[in-house]
């Protein structure tokens, strides 16, 4: 019973077969930052570290159900959402998180794999900004997958993505952490916008190599900090911390 009153982050996602990415790699973060987690899965793929083999979308009403569960089972002080494959699932999704508007909510748009199949219907992103980023404390997103949810060309530099960024801050989310990881320099740059402060930038080195599910990870640091009760700020800097770090070790080994 004890357990039942710990900070918890529900995980809302798809399964990653390899453990690369998705819930798994959810998982393994928020644990790793001290935090409990509960689980709703959206959709169940076939997958290697190479390429997505097949996907399984889970029924709309089973993910809310799966949410509304451990929403009833848990003491859940933030939401990380991930994979969510179709409209009807965001849709869903936001259904739920109405019914929770004091529970944070971060959200990491996914629309691909690394390997670059959809992740998400092309017809539902118009969904996700009109019916779930407006229930969201963060959102997420690379600078592809900003041009993407904007209709714009990939942004050619920082200036660029802050003008995409503010298009997308109008579609209602409380804020959003534009990540530099897909552009170029020595330097990786990430910046926090929201409609009442200037723009807030976290500047790294960029770390040589590659590693899957780093996406999913910040979101998750994230979420799991804000679980802890940190500020947005502070969860984000802690955030990134934990993913640099998970970067330092993956290229050292």
């Amino acid at each position: 019973m004890a357990l039942r009153q710990e900070p918890h982050v529900l995980v809302v996602g798809g399964s990653d077969s390899s453990g690369g990415g998705g819930v798994a790699r959810d998982i393994e973060t928020i644990s790793a930052v001290g935090v409990r987690t509960c689980l709703a899965v959206t959709a169940v793929t076939v997958q290697t570290h190479d390429a997505v083999i097949a996907i399984h979308h889970l029924q709309p009403g089973l993910v809310a159900d799966q949410m509304r569960a451990a929403l009833r089972a848990n003491k859940v002080s933030a939401i990380k959402i991930g994979m969510l494959s179709t409209g009807r699932v965001i849709v869903a999704v936001a259904a739920v998180l109405s019914e929770y508007p004091w529970i944070p909510a971060v959200l990491d748009p996914v629309l691909a794999s690394s390997s670059g199949r959809p992740l998400l219907e092309a017809k539902a992103i118009g969904a996700m900004k009109r019916d779930l980023m407006p229930l969201c404390r963060l959102v997420t997103p690379n600078l592809i997958e900003l041009a993407a949810l904007v209709g714009s060309e990939l942004a050619a530099d920082e200036d660029d993505a802050l003008q995409q960024g503010k298009r997308l801050l109008a579609a209602g989310p409380q804020a959003l952490l534009l990540k530099g990881g897909h552009a170029t320099g020595p330097r990786s740059t990430d910046i926090l916008l929201s409609s009442n402060q200037e723009p807030i930038r976290f500047e790294a080195p960029r770390v040589a190599g590659s590693m899957r599910g780093t996406g999913c990870m910040l979101a998750s640091a994230i979420a799991a900090h804000l679980a802890n009760a940190r500020s947005l700020h502070d969860s984000v800097v802690e955030g990134k911390r934990f993913v640099l770090n998970r970067l330092k070790e993956n290229s050292a080994g």
